[in-house]
């Protein structure tokens, strides 16, 4: 991983965005539930999609449902559980695999330590798990412990997954990475130079996939990332993106 420093050129309207959402257009919250989405990004995300032909996709570790419930009937694609669940342009819904009985049995084993630990929360997306430690820092060498022995002792098909003081369980074989890849295949993300910004980890596998496309891969805020620009925060992130508006209204 490189430590990316530099502003990325200014937006173009014949590019594909690729856009994570906690984070990277909305502040990271105490719970996943407390996270909003506010008006002006709703109008922002809106106007970019329409000026782009509809190029531009939001790719989140949140459900799709959750993701669609937040975005107040706005019609964009959105790919959810990194890209395990899909949204294309055309409204057509893609899964990747099913939620795996070893998925059952980690969460059945995490009910006694959540009980001791009221201060973890364990968010059950379907196909994933995700044990959130935001609200109780001081058991993250715990945690990752108890869920890499976990995954561990599930054998084959399941992978930890690290985030922003949350570790998740999921199938492997599919990430922001291929969720950026199977868009880029369909229309209207075909042949155009792709766009991907994020802030987390988990983002690192479409960084990856961009960088080899020769894209744009912009990570938010401060640590270390293959991405090769950076903007400081959320904030940036809209002034960036609303900059491609302005240039051409």
């Amino acid at each position: 991983m490189i430590a990316a420093h530099r502003q990325p050129p200014p937006p173009r309207l014949e590019w594909a965005y690729f856009l994570d959402v906690d984070g990277t257009l909305i502040d990271i919250a105490a719970t996943p539930d407390a996270a909003r989405v506010d008006l002006p990004l709703l109008a922002l995300v809106q106007q970019l999609h329409r000026a782009s032909d509809g190029a531009l996709a939001l790719v989140s570790g949140r459900t799709l449902a959750d993701l669609e419930r937040r975005l107040g009937g706005l019609a964009v694609p959105v790919a959810g559980q990194h890209g395990m669940e899909r949204r294309d342009a055309n409204g057509d819904l893609h899964c990747h695999g099913a939620a795996a009985p070893a998925t059952r049995d980690i969460r059945v084993r995490l009910a006694p330590v959540l009980a001791r630990h009221p201060d973890l929360l364990l968010e059950d997306k379907g196909l994933s798990l995700a044990l959130h430690y935001r609200q109780a820092p001081q058991l993250a060498g715990y945690v990752h412990r108890l869920l890499g022995k976990l995954v561990s002792e599930a054998g084959d098909g399941l992978l930890l997954q690290r985030g922003k003081r949350v570790l998740e369980v999921k199938p492997a074989g599919c990430d922001k990475g291929t969720a950026i890849e199977d868009y880029l295949g369909e229309m209207p993300f075909r042949g155009r130079r792709p766009v991907f910004i994020g802030d987390d980890v988990t983002d690192e596998h479409g960084f990856e996939v961009v960088n080899r496309l020769d894209g744009i891969s912009i990570k938010v805020g401060a640590g270390r990332s293959c991405a090769r620009y950076r903007l400081t925060d959320v904030g940036t992130v809209r002034q960036w993106l609303a900059a491609a508006i302005g240039e051409h209204a």
